[in-house]
């Protein structure tokens, strides 16, 4: 069950560690400090994955800092010799009473006496329990009641809310995916069923405070019943049209009492202040509150007639999982040479911009599936002597996917080829990361690769909702909802734009007055014409006539709730 590594880089990919710069260690443990009981005699202080002793050297100066006279217990727990030998020295340079052991913190746990630490302070491995190897997976999952694809800082919340006091804190520093990802599902429903209190939560967002590509938090919990009965929640992300003047650093701001604009490292950040909004099911993401952005969403779902996936399933594109072999744009200069029949024009991330798609689509997939059957029918290779000779040569590769095999499949086929029938039938396609809606309308037929998403109009039965959709979607009021509601940002401005995120996108009406200039506005739009001959005219009125139709809509809705949308069935 590895923990921290050297710094070496070889190492640290290998095991998902990155040391705890100063200053942010500073700033973990001066909240952990505020926030536990000092009213003891004595503190024992443990460090799960300790590295250098970055975070325990942090928490005993902090301490001082408080005032805090009492006796020290340190105890802290790697399995890098290295680091442990670091960790000693430096400890021993502020007080005699520390412990550093080479071991795995996971594993000696289980012989810790129960509510028996004061502080837990830690920066866990950012690793999955999957890379560890199945037999340690295993383990973990058994030990910890841990499923699907979760990192190792779900068994170290776990254990921290075991060892904890009955007035103990926890410090984690942790990637900010548990906030909102599915994956994340586990760490939030173990915070929420455990006697875990959150008291602070900071979402650092694109600070780069790691040289690792890991967007982190901060989570300050306590098992003492005198917390905030709503959480402080803080997130600080880059906002590069700021016009604002910083007059905080970005720690100074993370402090403050109220939101503001922060500088680090050159560049501005939007520091939000406001509180946890924790909703009762795990599966729903966390996001920060605050009384402007609840008054807005409830107006918008006061508005909503229907969510996105209450329309349509949102599907993501295929997934070859042998890209090498099945994706090409040079195709004419491959040997052997493989049937035209079967490689079909591939739609990528690349190809997508608002409202259309590039009309010169050069990669292009082997797909060898029936593509007038509803489900997945595989062909017959062996009518195919072009492509069986060109996949041979990919054989072992190919046979070598076991999870292919094992499903039921043929060496030769696709890992997720998706509804074949269904490429024929117009389509909404979008790509998973991008920093500004693209949503698109397809119409070529075209194949959707495994970095996009889409939703076939034969799903939603009615051209002008899908429409709606594209607006609703391409629209500023469409980009602040998933911020407020999602919040799955990454650097430079990214968003995940996956169907967990698009199901919950929200739909006015669809027969109301400004309902109906939209879908006209977005038909234009999708023929690459409109009104005002300018683009950035008809992006104002997008955004103008969205705002109005969730207006009309919540009207709409103070009726007697029935839907009055018309279906228009295409297909």
């Amino acid at each position: 069950m590895p923990q921290k590594t050297n710094r070496a880089a070889t190492s640290v990919k290998v095991h998902g560690q990155h040391y705890t710069p100063p200053k942010l260690a500073e700033f973990l443990a001066n909240h952990v400090v505020a926030a536990a009981d000092l009213d003891r005699s004595e503190l024992t202080i443990i460090d799960p994955a300790c590295g250098d002793g970055e975070l325990l050297v942090a928490v005993v100066h902090s301490l001082k800092n408080a005032g805090y006279l009492g006796i020290l217990k340190l105890i802290g727990y790697d399995i890098d010799a290295a680091a442990v030998e670091q960790a000693r020295a430096r400890l021993h340079n502020i007080t005699r009473n520390a412990q550093v052991i080479q071991g795995d913190f996971l594993l000696h746990q289980r012989n810790l006496p129960t509510h028996s630490v004061d502080i837990i302070i830690t920066n866990p491995p950012y690793v999955r329990t999957q890379n560890l190897g199945h037999e340690t997976a295993q383990l973990l999952a058994e030990e910890f009641h841990l499923t699907g694809r979760v990192d190792l800082t779900h068994p170290f919340v776990t254990a921290s809310s075991r060892l904890l006091t009955a007035h103990g804190t926890l410090g984690l520093l942790c990637s900010n995916r548990f906030l909102t990802t599915l994956a994340g599902e586990n760490i939030r429903r173990t915070f929420m069923a455990s006697d875990l209190n959150i008291a602070e939560l900071y979402d650092l967002g694109d600070t780069k405070l790691f040289q690792a590509a890991v967007l982190p938090a901060i989570v300050i919990a306590t098992r003492t019943t005198l917390r905030r009965e709503t959480p402080r929640f803080v997130s600080a992300y880059h906002t590069p049209t700021s016009t604002s003047t910083a007059n905080l650093g970005l720690f100074d701001a993370l402090n403050a009492p109220t939101s503001s604009i922060a500088v680090h490292n050159g560049k501005l950040y939007d520091v939000r202040v406001g509180t946890l909004r924790m909703p009762d099911d795990t599966k729903t993401p966390w996001r920060i509150s605050d009384p402007t952005a609840d008054e807005w969403l409830a107006t918008i779902n006061a508005a909503t007639w229907r969510s996105f996936g209450d329309v349509a399933k949102i599907r993501v594109g295929i997934k070859t999982t042998a890209d090498n072999v099945f994706l090409a744009d040079d195709w004419e200069h491959r040997a052997p040479s493989v049937e035209a029949d079967l490689l079909h024009p591939l739609i990528t991330q690349h190809n997508i911009t608002p409202w259309t798609i590039s009309p010169h689509l050069t990669m292009r997939v082997l797909y060898p599936y029936d593509l007038t059957s509803e489900k997945r029918r595989v062909l017959n290779i062996d009518d195919w002597p072009g492509a069986k000779s060109y996949l041979l040569q990919h054989y072992d590769q190919l046979s070598g996917r076991t999870y292919v095999v094992k499903s039921g499949r043929e060496w030769y086929e696709i890992w997720v080829p998706q509804r074949p029938a269904l490429w024929a039938a117009p389509k909404i396609v979008f790509p998973d990361i991008s920093d500004t809606p693209r949503f698109a309308l397809d119409t070529s037929g075209a194949i959707v690769n495994g970095n996009c998403y889409w939703i076939s109009l034969a799903d939603i039965g009615n051209e002008d909702i899908a429409y709606l959709m594209l607006a609703v979607a391409n629209s500023s009021l469409g980009v602040r909802y998933y911020d407020e509601v999602c919040g799955n940002r990454l650097y430079s401005g990214k968003r995940r734009w996956i169907t967990q995120y698009i199901n919950r996108l929200p739909l006015p009406y669809s027969d109301t007055d400004a309902s109906r200039e939209l879908i006209a506005l977005a038909k234009q739009l999708v023929a690459g014409r409109n009104a005002t001959g300018n683009r950035d005219d008809a992006v104002g009125r997008l955004d103008e006539l969205v705002e109005r139709a969730f207006t009309e809509s919540s009207k709409q809705n103070e009726l007697d709730g029935e839907d009055t949308t018309a279906p228009l069935m295409l297909f």
